[in-house]
Formats: C-alpha cells, structure tokens, sequence
C-alpha cells in the first residue's frame, strides 16, 4: 500500500468515527465562540479562516493549477494574499505564469485597500469594488474569466442563503471542469442560532442551505468532496467544497 493509499483510508474511516467527529464538533463549537479564526495571518495581513481550510486550499490550488480565482468577499486581505502566494508558488514550479486573483467586495475599506496596494503580491491581484450579485460587477468578472483556462472561485462575503445562491448561480458556471467553486461559512447551519444574534443570516439561512438548493438544480455538473469533509473535520466550509465534474 502507497503512503497516498494510507492516507484516503484514514480519511475514508474518518467519516464513521464518532469519538472524533465528536470532538471536532465540539472543537469548532469553542472556538467560534472564543473567536480563533480570527488569530491567524498570511503574510503580514489577517486571513480570518482556520488553518485547516488553510491548507486544504493550499492542496487545491497546487492540484488545479488555476491561472484565475475569484473571490468574493475581501475583508482585510488575507485571503487574497495568500492566493497570490500560492499562484506565485505555482508558477515558481512551472504553472501558469500571468495566474491572478480577483477579488470582490462591496466595501474595500481604505486602509485595507492601501495595505493591500501596498502588498508584493498585489502584482497578482485585481479588485472590484461593488456587490457580487450586480449585474455590472458579474459582467466584469466574466470577462475577466472568458479567457482563462483553468479557473477556482471562493464564496465568501454576505452570508444569507439568497445571496449566496446568487453568487452561484453567477460564478460556479465559470468554474472550470475539475476545479472547485468553495463555499465558505456552511457551518453556520450546524451551529446554534445564539452565536449570530446580529447577523442576518442563521440555521435555516445561510451559505449551507444555499449549496443544497444550488445542487438541487446542478448535481450534473456539481458534487460535494466528501474527502475533504473527512480529512479535515474542523472547518467552516462542510458541504462546501464543491468539485465541478461536467
């Protein structure tokens, strides 16, 4: 047996392991209320998601090879950094060489901005400032698609089920076949409705609800990655790495 075969069977038995899908409920439970997410950085700017989806980006962007990924949702730009990052990684090693990240965001604030500006990854970033469910928003992210070759998309911004069903009816058919449209936050509907008192969305309401409607439409073209739940059990995004297969 191959180290890589080790590996899917350890993941595989993951999924029926009470004792440990026990406590890596129970982990993410504590640390969303003691804020963990929130700890972590990529290259000086704050990344806000668990080292866990961390890396199983990390994972997919060597694996796709994408010379586009769409983000929405910008915050303070970790994410972005990190993307850029790792598109620079690819190249370094015979990627695509000119592969960029486009973020979204419909407040860039001006101090994220300028420290973004500032970043040397920005060299591989472009930003547009707008709601990613307006049309003249959707239009400029797919021109800056129609030429690309091999294309992942994140969804991460507002986190209600309408507007995240939005996002992928407009994005995830610009995915490239074999790559990935991730949606973050799905953990919401599997937390209790008392840790988001101020938000507009909660159980019932929220980027899980949206995928499940979404695929209700798009299972042809649509499967959850199930491997990915498995190995990494603590994670904001379950049911929320969606692998495009047609």
């Amino acid at each position: 047996m191959t180290f890589d075969d080790e590996v899917a069977a350890r993941v595989a038995a993951n999924e029926t392991n009470s004792t440990l899908q026990a406590d890596a409920k129970a982990l993410i439970g504590s640390s969303i209320r003691a804020g963990y997410s929130y700890n972590f950085s990529w290259m000086g700017r704050p990344i806000i998601q668990y080292p866990q989806d961390i890396v199983a980006m990390q994972e997919l962007i060597w694996r796709v090879q994408p010379d586009l990924i769409i983000e929405t949702g910008i915050a303070h730009g970790g994410s972005l950094i990190f993307s850029a990052a790792m598109l620079e990684l690819n190249a370094a090693c015979g990627g695509p060489a000119d592969a960029r990240v486009l973020g979204i965001d419909i407040d860039i604030r001006s101090h994220n901005r300028k420290a973004i500006e500032a970043h040397p990854m920005m060299k591989r970033i472009s930003m547009i400032e707008g709601s990613s469910i307006a049309q003249d928003v959707i239009d400029k992210v797919k021109a800056a698609a129609s030429d690309k070759q091999s294309v992942l998309v994140c969804l991460d911004s507002n986190h209600t089920h309408a507007h995240v069903l939005d996002e992928l009816r407009a994005y995830a058919p610009l995915v490239s076949v074999g790559s990935y449209c991730v949606v973050f936050d799905t953990i919401v509907e599997d937390l209790p409705d008392s840790l988001f008192p101020d938000r507009p969305w909660g159980p019932g309401d929220n980027p899980k609800t949206a995928v499940h409607e979404f695929l209700k439409t798009h299972a042809h073209a649509f499967e959850i990655d199930r491997a990915i739940d498995n190995k990494l059990l603590v994670s904001v995004a379950p049911d929320g790495y969606l692998r495009r297969v047609a």
